[in-house]
């Protein structure tokens, strides 16, 4: 059947393009399919250097055609409907299309609409955010001509892709501030879902020197819900000592903000979400990476349930391990490969230095270098700047990694 797929890939982004590259190596004669609708394909973690001033934001797109593999069937268009039931997807076009085996990737969906404003004012008014390819080059914008008064940056309280990119633009901000000889005259303000700085302990400890340094004030445990840019005012929602929500306020000069996060929609609404998570992610087996319920779906990536941290590092670990196991599925054979929840966070802490941080779901640092990696330095600089992005669209998107 023409709109049969031995192997159908939802999504073309990192996960959907590496996994079917991956699996076309291993064996050729795989018929594959990816539903992608995009014309380009994005290097979203060059997004902070970009808002940062230091890398060229067209570098970071290219022509999506490039990248998907000769022996793979492009299918343009965007899912609308699961029906793991049936085997079937259905696509916005209304066109469906049957499987034996799905690998789920689509990537995360941004709920710019979570905060009341927010959408309004991105990209002017002394607001931007590094998650939109619209308005990285504004960060900058913003960055240089700082004069001093109150800067934010916010961090959601939902997972997030890249959940140090919140603070790692506020990093360099702060560097370049104290370069320009105005900090003493900036109000940083650091607002965030999260507990704490970073959740493994030996980089945390790093990061809270460098708050410390650039005289950052950290609120924790708050929810952003509203920008209103006419009074240039921040609403955050906080636990008072009685455990009831509060709502606060603050008023801003500078406001960096990133939007909460979840599962797109089309998961969500179907069979393959999991119940118990709030974001809608899919359902899975952390370490096999198959579907709980259904055991020729597979997922990989900001999508899944798995409790890492959604980045590309853990992507380009989750990858081999998603292909290995469909390839066993296919065969009827035991899953065998399985995946630690490594993940990477390269955090740049001034400009010309950055904390390679890696660890795994237990939340233990897993340095790769022969050096203590919660150490800044100039070489993880050079790694994040010039090596990881010809990394990804020379080897990482072609399965040669």
């Amino acid at each position: 059947m023409e709109n049969h797929f031995q192997i159908l890939i939802v999504g073309g982004g990192n996960a959907g393009i590496s996994s079917a590259a991956k699996l076309l190596l291993k064996n050729k004669n795989l018929n594959i399919g990816i539903i992608d609708p995009s014309e380009k394909h994005y290097y979203q973690p060059a997004w902070t250097l970009v808002g940062a001033g230091v890398f060229d934001i067209k570098k970071t797109i290219k022509n999506q055609k490039n990248f998907i593999p000769e022996k793979a069937t492009w299918i343009k268009d965007a899912v609308d409907v699961l029906d793991p039931q049936n085997n079937t997807v259905i696509c916005t076009s209304g066109k469906k299309f049957s499987y034996d085996v799905m690998i789920l990737c689509p990537g995360i969906q941004l709920d710019w609409d979570k905060i009341k404003g927010l959408k309004d004012t991105l990209g002017k008014n002394n607001v931007s955010s590094n998650y939109s390819l619209a308005t990285a080059p504004y960060t900058w914008e913003m960055i240089k001509n700082f004069k001093g008064g109150r800067a934010i940056f916010t961090n959601p309280v939902s997972p997030i892709k890249c959940g140090g990119a919140p603070h790692k633009i506020m990093y360099l901000a702060v560097d370049y501030w104290r370069k320009k000889g105005i900090l003493d005259k900036c109000d940083v303000h650091y607002l965030s879902g999260a507990g704490v700085i970073f959740a493994v302990k030996e980089y945390a400890d790093t990061l809270t020197g460098i708050v410390k340094k650039g005289n950052i004030k950290t609120h924790f445990n708050v929810n952003v819900v509203e920008i209103d840019s006419s009074t240039h005012t921040v609403y955050y929602e906080e636990k008072n000592e009685n455990g009831e929500t509060v709502r606060s306020s603050m008023t801003y000069d500078f406001c960096h903000a990133v939007p909460p996060q979840s599962a797109p929609d089309f998961i969500k609404k179907s069979p393959v979400t999991d119940p118990n998570n709030a974001y809608g992610y899919v359902e899975i087996n952390p370490k096999t990476m198959q579907h709980a319920r259904f055991p020729n779906i597979f997922a990989l990536g900001d999508c899944s349930n798995a409790p890492c941290s959604k980045t590309g590092a853990a992507i380009r670990k989750q990858s081999p391990v998603v292909v290995q196991n469909v390839l066993s599925f296919v065969r009827n054979e035991p899953l065998t490969a399985e995946y630690t929840g490594y993940s990477a966070c390269p955090i740049p802490t001034q400009y010309g230095k950055l904390m390679l941080a890696e660890f795994d779901y237990t939340n233990k640092p897993t340095m790769t270098f022969p050096f203590d990696q919660t150490k800044p330095k100039r070489s993880m600089w050079i790694l994040k700047k010039n090596v990881l992005p010809w990394l990804y669209w020379n080897k990482i998107l072609k399965g040669t990694d």
